[in-house]
């Protein structure tokens, strides 16, 4: 990964466009300060949970049935928002 000035990526866009292509990432900054990530669309295919955890970046999850998705709730095709959320409160 290296740090491309954004004066660096105006003057020569196409060339940074195709190695991003090529799979290189770039991180644009301004004033020496990160702004911005150029890079394939997609990401970069290591960049899983799994490859943080291996690399010490991130904590995995202490539970894993932790997370439960919640289930919808039936609304009626005619039913007014107001009257809805009167009924909720």
């Amino acid at each position: 990964m290296r740090e491309l000035p954004i004066r660096q990526l105006r003057a020569e866009l196409a060339t940074a466009v195709r190695r991003a292509e090529a799979g290189e990432i770039a991180v644009v900054t301004v004033g020496g300060r990160s702004v911005a990530q150029l890079g394939p669309v997609g990401g970069a295919p290591d960049a899983g949970l799994a490859d943080l955890v291996a690399r010490g970046l991130v904590l995995p999850p202490r539970r894993v049935d932790a997370f439960r998705p919640a289930q919808p709730v039936p609304v009626w095709r005619a039913a007014r928002l107001d009257r809805v959320l009167d009924d909720v409160r």
